[in-house]
């Protein structure tokens, strides 16, 4: 049963994948109609516009691949961030196709989000997704976690730390009785020699 509601999510995924494909092109061909007279810079600098006004947070940097340089970047991320090197929209402004396949790619992400939030949700976790980012060498890391911070889980907390300090009392006084009750057994001694 499981398998099927992946496999249909992932039908589903394709699917939008590829419509949205079609319709990235399309968008992006409206685009470089009106900028096809211009430099390749100005070109760039349209597509920049569009990918701002259709992904808004969206930034023009290079991210390294190792996990501290993703960590670094995933801080920065509010959810729905973008991050694509410079080299990589320069080549998306002057190519089409390309920029069919990343705008693809972030898609599918952003696409993706409500399905990865509700399969967390039936574990007890709650989702967090950070972004996308594309790095000088065309591949695409998805950025995303996932934190345990849902009111049943802080109200189970809670109860796990009242017990405990309830505990913690309970075994502080039997100390103090027990340490009394050393005392007045040491003084009855003392008294009796």
């Amino acid at each position: 049963m499981i398998i099927n509601g992946i496999s249909a999510g992932y039908y589903d995924t394709k699917y939008t994948s590829v419509k949205n494909k079609a319709d990235a092109v399309k968008n992006f061909a409206d685009t470089v109609r009106m900028t096809a007279e211009s430099s390749s810079a100005d070109r760039t600098e349209s597509y920049k516009d569009y990918l701002k006004q259709k992904y808004g947070n969206v930034r023009y940097e290079s991210v390294g691949k190792d996990q501290e340089s993703l960590d670094r970047a995933g801080k920065g991320m509010s959810g729905n961030d973008v991050i694509i090197a410079p080299n990589i929209v320069e080549e998306m402004a002057n190519d089409p196709e390309k920029a069919a396949y990343y705008e693809g790619k972030i898609d599918d992400f952003f696409n993706d989000i409500p399905r990865a939030k509700a399969m967390f949700a039936a574990q007890g976790l709650n989702y967090e997704p950070c972004g996308v980012v594309i790095h000088e060498d065309g591949s695409v890391t998805y950025i995303s976690g996932c934190n345990n911070d849902t009111p049943e889980t802080r109200a189970k907390i809670k109860a796990e730390q009242a017990a405990k300090r309830a505990r913690r009392e309970k075994y502080h006084k039997l100390s103090e009785e027990a340490a009394e009750r050393r005392r007045e057994e040491v003084n009855e001694y003392v008294v009796e020699k």
